[in-house]
C-alpha cells in the first residue's frame, strides 16, 4: 500500500461521505480516477443512490480514465438493478487498475464485481484505508447483514447528566453552537429518531436547519399508542417531509387513520415488556431501507436501545450547569445491578463547542 493509493483513497472517502444520508439504501460510496499522477474524474453516490459514484467520475474523466487507476471506497457493483454494473462501466472505460477499500458482502456482489474487472484484465487492489471505509459503510453492512441501520444516539445533558428540569424545562441546556452541530450530524443521517415523550414535550420538527443543506432526513418517532399531538409540527409538516411512526401491533384505528391521513407512514412493531421491542423496530427500519438512523432521546428511548445493545455510537454534548437529582436523567432504567453489565464504549474523540463539551464514542469491541 503506497502513500499515494493512501492519499487518493482518503479523498474517495471524503467524497463518499458527502453521500452519507441522503442516499440509502444504497451504500455512500466515493471514486476518484486518477491519469499519471493528475485527478481527472471524481464522484459520489448520488440522492436516492443513483447514478453510483463510478459512472459520476467516469463521465468526468470522458477519454481521460483510459488507461487511469479508479480508487473506490467499496467493490464496484457486478448486477444490474436500476442502472448497468459499475464494474462493466469501468471495464468499458478502459481503466486499467481499479484500487478498492473494500469488499461488498451484499451476496448480489461480494468478489463478483472483483473477479469481473480481473476478467477483462485490469489490476485489483483491495484493502486501502479499509478500516475508515469499514466506519463509513457500517450502516450498510450493518443492513445487509443484519438487516438493521447503524445506530448514534445523541445526547445533550449537564453536567450531572440531566436532560430537563423537574418541570420538564429542556431548551436550551447547550449553547447554539452545539445544536448547529446537531443540525450538521442529522444531515449525515438517513432518519432522526425521538420517542413519544420528546415529542410531546417539545414539539420538535427534527429537520436540518441553517446550513444551506437540502437533505431531509426522515422523521421517526417512537410511540406504541400513536398518543402523538396532532397540532404539532411533526403532523403539520408530514406530507412535506415524511414522518414514519413506530408503534404497537394493535394501535387504536382512528389513531391510526388520522395519522395516515396526515402523510404518515406507520410501522407495526413487536412488544416487549410492554414497550416497543428496539431490536425488532430496527429490524423493521433496515427493512425499509434505512442504514444511518440518528436518535435523540429521551430517556426511555435511549435506555431501550442501550439495553437492546443496538447503539453503535454515541454522541455527548455536555454543558457546563447541574440541574440535581430531582431533573430528568438522560437515560432511563436499565435496571442494572453490577457495572460489569453496563454497556461499554471507546472515546474516540472530545473537543470544545462553544461553551459546550462534545464526546464521541463507539460500541467496544473488547
Amino acid at each position: 500500500m503506497s502513500e499515494t493509493d493512501k492519499r487518493f483513497m482518503a479523498l474517495a472517502l471524503s467524497l463518499g461521505q458527502r453521500g452519507q444520508g441522503s442516499c440509502w439504501p444504497n451504500p455512500a460510496v466515493g471514486c476518484v480516477i486518477v491519469r499519471e499522477g493528475r485527478i481527472v474524474g471524481r464522484g459520489w453516490t448520488q440522492p436516492g443512490g443513483r447514478p453510483h459514484a463510478e459512472p459520476v467520475a467516469l463521465a468526468q474523466a470522458g477519454a481521460a480514465a483510459k488507461g487511469a487507476t479508479a480508487y473506490v471506497t467499496l467493490e464496484p457493483c457486478a448486477h444490474y438493478g436500476k442502472t448497468p454494473p459499475c464494474a462493466t462501466a469501468l471495464i468499458e472505460a478502459g481503466v486499467s487498475r481499479v484500487v478498492a477499500a473494500l469488499e461488498d458482502s451484499d451476496p448480489r456482489v461480494s468478489g463478483q464485481g472483483f473477479a469481473m474487472m480481473r476478467e477483462a484484465g485490469i489490476e485489483v487492489d483491495i484493502g486501502v484505508l479499509a478500516d475508515q471505509a469499514a466506519q463509513d459503510l457500517a450502516g450498510f453492512f450493518l443492513k445487509t447483514e443484519q438487516s438493521r441501520p447503524f445506530v448514534t444516539l445523541k445526547l445533550a445533558s449537564s453536567f450531572d447528566g440531566r436532560i430537563a428540569t423537574q418541570t420538564g424545562h429542556s431548551q436550551w441546556i447547550t449553547g447554539s453552537t452545539a445544536r448547529r452541530a446537531v443540525h450538521a450530524m442529522r444531515a449525515r443521517h438517513d432518519a432522526v429518531m425521538v420517542g413519544a415523550g420528546t415529542a410531546r414535550a417539545d414539539d420538535p420538527s427534527l429537520t436540518v436547519r441553517d446550513l444551506g443543506v437540502l437533505h431531509k432526513p426522515a422523521r421517526i418517532v417512537v410511540s406504541r399508542h400513536l398518543d402523538l399531538p396532532l397540532m404539532g409540527q411533526l403532523a403539520r409538516t408530514a406530507k412535506d417531509i415524511p414522518v414514519w411512526i413506530c408503534h404497537g401491533p394493535s394501535p387504536d384505528p382512528d389513531r391510526a387513520r388520522t395519522w395516515e391521513g396526515l402523510g404518515a407512514r406507520l410501522i407495526p412493531c413487536a412488544l416487549r415488556d410492554h414497550h416497543i421491542d428496539a431490536t425488532d423496530m430496527l429490524q423493521q427500519l433496515g427493512q425499509a431501507g434505512l442504514t444511518r438512523v440518528f436518535c435523540e432521546g429521551g430517556a426511555a428511548l435511549a435506555a431501550s436501545l442501550l439495553e437492546a445493545d443496538m447503539v453503535d455510537e454515541l454522541v455527548g454534548f455536555t454543558a457546563g450547569l447541574s440541574i440535581g437529582a430531582e431533573g430528568l436523567a438522560a437515560v432511563g432504567r436499565l435496571g442494572l445491578e453490577t457495572l460489569e453489565a453496563a454497556p461499554r464504549f471507546e472515546l474516540i474523540e472530545t473537543r470544545t463547542i462553544g461553551p459546550d463539551i462534545l464526546h464521541r464514542w463507539r460500541r467496544s469491541t473488547q
